[in-house]
């Protein structure tokens, strides 16, 4: 790495106080950088404040010969910790958003704080500060981001759902500013470091922490912001000296004719084949499959048996977002399968409600917003007695280029779709605790997975939700809850925004809908507890 510089650049690093912020601080400014090492100086679990760990490794730079400067604001005030490093040294050339805490706690027991405080800290912080940076970097047309995700936001982690959460948004939001920033030279790239730190220190023995030194991840970091480097939009872990690179990985799947023998049932037999990751070898793409080619393909595939056995009855379902679109189809499946329906949604959900009961089935409407998820459980509750099945469905779009993104618009998006999940499920845990059954699936997006220009927001959002089902999964499932994520590509009223219409009329909802019903039938541990799946050509997705 000797020959690795970083002569006349500035370097600003969140949570640069101690451990790994300090080590990549102290790595920078010794290979010429001007640096600016933000901490807040709050706990571990975010409360507080110090200005003594940023000012101790300043005084620690400038006594061996470096330059840097300290700034103590809290990442969610982004703009004053850029505003530091434009004052001090004119420009910015490199943002590392490192900062974080922990709140760890079952997800029975965890409070809205705990939720909001990790949010706030690791979704919003990275997102103010990236975003203040972001019209220095284009007017000078460099930049170089990090992105600080990790091992329990990729694949989950019990007691982590906050945080897993929040890490795995931060792989959607990079995604997407990767792509956006590719035409000024601006590279952006997720790391998910094993590190030895004080948010580590309670879960590792000494020996392993001494393992772990965050002087093994430097390395990796200092690569990737270089001005050499053309990677960006990628993710990596890095720990104890080994680095690597993550991608997704897609089966081949099972194709079903677009007919009335597309059944939640007929997916159920196909189970083995649309998980199969050693039968045909698999892909590892980069973005979403061309799903009207593959529509024309399953028009050709054999008819199944039509067969509707799946059973129901007895069970309540909620659906969010479930007055038109995705929403309503997962809604009318349900109910032929003799489901007692909660249709949710923040527009009349009347014309639902009542196709429902025409056709002989049971529903009601619950008229709320999502971000009022105790409110729309207790209606379920007051209604039926019990919740048994939560399709997280409910969304918005606030598409804007990141450049012109605001305050209020990432976090409307991030309220609804993230914050919504997370609050309708809360509310719903403890009755599917108590009755030891529960089946959720969580709606994300091929934007979330791959990101996808001018959707910063609602990347992050549906990344969030990923890492956030994947963690709770692993307490559920000894409750016999399963979780798992589903994402769908069909015409609604959200994607006709930014789809043809003929493309809008081809890719039915009702496509969607068996897949989804699969996931929730009462035998679903047969067919796994975690996984995340697209439509038609049914999609597992893995790390």
């Amino acid at each position: 790495m000797s020959e690795l510089r970083y002569d006349n650049q500035v370097v600003v690093i969140t949570g640069a106080g101690a451990g790994l912020g300090r080590a990549y601080a102290l790595f920078f400014a010794s290979r010429g950088a001007k640096v600016v090492v933000n901490d807040l100086g709050g706990s571990g679990k975010g409360e507080g404040n110090d200005t003594k760990p940023a000012d101790a490794v300043v005084s620690e730079i400038r006594s061996a010969g470096g330059v840097a400067v300290a700034d103590h604001h809290s990442v969610t005030s982004g703009d004053l910790i850029i505003e530091t490093a434009i004052k001090n040294f004119g420009r910015i050339d490199v943002l590392i958003n490192n900062a974080g805490i922990l709140r760890d706690v079952s997800f029975r027991n965890m409070a809205q704080r705990d939720w909001d405080l990790i949010m706030e800290v690791h979704v919003k912080g990275a997102y103010k500060c990236t975003r203040a940076a972001w019209p220095y970097f284009r007017k000078q047309k460099y930049g170089r981001v990090i992105n600080t995700s990790s091992a329990s936001g990729l694949f989950g982690n019990f007691g982590q759902t906050n945080y897993a959460a929040a890490k795995f948004a931060l792989v959607g939001f990079t995604e997407t500013v990767a792509l956006e920033g590719k035409k000024y030279n601006i590279q952006a790239n997720v790391l998910a470091p094993g590190a030895g730190s004080r948010l580590t220190a309670t879960v590792m023995t000494p020996e392993v922490l001494a393992a772990m030194s965050p002087v093994y991840v430097v390395p990796l970091v200092a690569v990737l912001v270089h001005s050499s480097n053309t990677e960006t939009g990628s993710i990596f872990e890095a720990a104890a000296g080994t680095f690597s690179k993550i991608r997704w990985e897609r089966s081949k799947g099972a194709l079903f004719r677009p007919d009335d023998s597309f059944t939640a049932g007929a997916v159920v037999r196909m189970w083995e084949e649309i998980g199969d990751f050693e039968k045909e070898k698999p892909e590892h793409p980069s973005g979403s499959a061309d799903m009207i080619a593959k529509l024309e393909e399953a028009k050709k595939a054999p008819r199944g048996d039509g067969d509707k056995t799946l059973d129901f009855r007895g069970k309540v379902v909620l659906v969010t977002g479930g007055a038109a679109g995705l929403g309503k189809a997962y809604c009318i499946e349900f109910a032929a399968l003799g489901t007692k329906v909660a249709v949710n949604d923040v527009a009349s959900t009347a014309s639902v409600v009542e196709e429902i009961k025409k056709a002989g089935g049971e529903a009601i409407g619950v008229t709320l917003s999502v971000e009022k998820g105790e409110e729309i459980v207790k209606a379920v509750i007051e209604a039926y007695g019990r919740i048994d099945i939560i399709v997280n469905n409910a969304g918005i779009l606030g598409d804007k280029a990141f450049s012109n993104m605001t305050d209020e618009t990432w976090e409307s998006v991030l309220a609804v779709h993230l914050g919504g999940t997370y609050r309708v499920t809360k509310a719903a845990w403890p009755y599917m605790l108590k009755q030891k059954y529960g089946r959720i699936v969580n709606i994300t997006s091929t934007t979330g997975i791959y990101g996808n220009f001018g959707q910063s927001n609602y990347a992050a959002a549906k990344a969030g939700t990923l890492g956030f089902g994947r963690s709770l999964a692993l307490e559920g499932a000894k409750y016999n809850i399963y979780i798992n994520t589903v994402a769908p590509t069909a015409g609604t009223a959200m994607t006709r925004t930014i789809m043809p219409e003929d493309v809008v009329q081809a890719l039915k909802p009702d496509y969607i809908a068996p897949l989804v019903v699969a996931l929730c039938n009462q035998y679903s541990e047969k067919i796994e507890a975690l996984s995340t799946v697209g439509r038609e050509k049914q999609q597992k997705w893995r790390f």
